[in-house]
């Protein structure tokens, strides 16, 4: 039998250019997102509570959008579209942040651009699925996000530079942001080739009862283990405001985006491989304990060496655990079903960041940031604890690894 080819090398054109268009998205959005806690507190007014409101509703609209993109995805047979759609509304919405003279405006364009996110995200995690090699999902998904990862961090350093060139000039760094968005959609449109649809004959409502029935325990398990390991963590908006905390310079602190995503992008891939050959429940396990080590380095003190730590740990965690989900879900769900599996994994994720980063929010205006962090370390130990009540029973990974 002839050997099944493993390394980058291996991983379909299909996958390099989804990443490559994520990592573009990823330039233009971090551009704004690194400073727009700081444009909304010191520009606009706004309090800790209304960074962690509208935050965590612009994250939870991203997620919830997903479940009728993945629904219709699958029950259209095609994904290019939708997720060229997704990735055209977050390219059009840019520019409403560089006119925003207030927070509703700023609200009204952090909606959008987040349900262009969500119509985008569940069809491009089932694209991925469908055009990765079952033995290399893992490593796809982590390939996928690590170069969105990788725009991620080169969003923020380059806020950093235009912020320290053009005097903390926000407008000016918001309008420059709207280019490698247009170039994403560009290269979505003509660079991928989406691969032929399955069962095209057999194709029926995917949110009929017979299908969801489908789905299965070992995916809602995934989707009960995704909700509570999101209730774990909030917005990345509050490692910008605990940077502010530090008494570093306004235009230094998207830097904080910066090493989290350098750390991401780095261990994204390589867990991602790890993932095709482990058990999925034990590594998420591992994510959780980092995830725990970062909120208590981080609620230890506001010092730069006690920031920088805890911002590495947190990106480290994301690594381990952000492609492994993605994967979990494609291990679980029918491959015609993978649309609107994403789609409801990401609504209760949603629902459960919506209600993290309020009370986050919350709790840094009354108790402040260490009781945000702590509290944070707290849930994640509770998860940790529902992810070994929530074991799946048998390995249904290809490569015999246990969920």
């Amino acid at each position: 039998m002839t050997a099944m080819r493993t390394g980058l090398a291996a991983i379909p054109r299909g996958i390099w250019v989804l990443g490559f268009v994520s990592m573009l998205m990823d330039v233009s959005s971090e551009m704004i997102h690194s400073l727009l806690p700081l444009f909304m507190v010191t520009v606009l007014g706004a309090s800790a509570l209304t960074v962690g409101l509208i935050e965590g509703a612009a994250e939870a609209t991203a997620l919830i959008s997903k479940v009728f993109s993945g629904v219709l995805s699958d029950w259209i047979g095609r994904r290019k579209g939708l997720t060229l759609l997704g990735y055209g509304l977050g390219a059009i919405t840019k520019p409403l942040f560089a006119l925003a003279p207030s927070l509703g405006i700023v609200l009204t364009a952090r909606l959008l651009d987040r349900v262009g996110k969500g119509i985008r995200g569940a069809p491009r995690d089932a694209l991925v699925a469908d055009i990765a090699p079952p033995h290399l999902r893992g490593a796809a998904f982590g390939l996928r996000q690590s170069l969105d990862t990788v725009g991620a961090f080169a969003g923020p350093l380059l806020a950093v530079g235009l912020m320290l060139l053009w005097q903390n000039n926000f407008q000016a760094v918001f309008w420059v942001a709207v280019i490698p968005g247009a170039l994403a959609v560009l290269l979505l449109a003509m660079g991928l080739q989406e691969p032929a649809p399955q069962n095209v004959t057999k194709r029926t409502n995917p949110i009929k009862r017979a299908n969801l029935k489908r789905l299965g325990t070992e995916y809602w398990r995934v989707v009960a283990i995704g909700a509570v390991f999101t209730l774990a963590r909030f917005s990345e908006a509050f490692l910008i405001l605990r940077a502010q905390q530090s008494g570093i310079a306004v235009a230094l602190v998207p830097l904080v985006m910066v090493a989290m995503n350098v750390v991401y992008a780095g261990s994204a891939y390589p867990f991602g491989k790890l993932s095709d050959r482990m058990s999925h429940n034990q590594l998420l396990g591992v994510g959780l304990l980092v995830l725990i080590a970062a909120d208590l380095v981080l609620a230890s003190g506001a010092h730069w060496i006690a920031l920088t730590a805890g911002v590495a740990l947190w990106g480290l965690h994301m690594g381990i655990t952000q492609g492994l989900l993605a994967t979990m879900v494609a291990t679980t769900a029918p491959a015609d079903l993978r649309g609107t599996a994403y789609g409801f994994f990401n609504l209760m994720s949603g629902l459960a960041l919506l209600l993290a980063s309020a009370t986050a929010g919350l709790l840094w205006d009354q108790f402040g940031a260490q009781t945000t962090f702590i509290s944070g370390a707290v849930i994640a130990a509770a998860a940790l604890g529902l992810l070994v009540m929530f074991r799946p029973k048998a390995a249904t990974a290809t490569t015999g690894a246990d969920l």
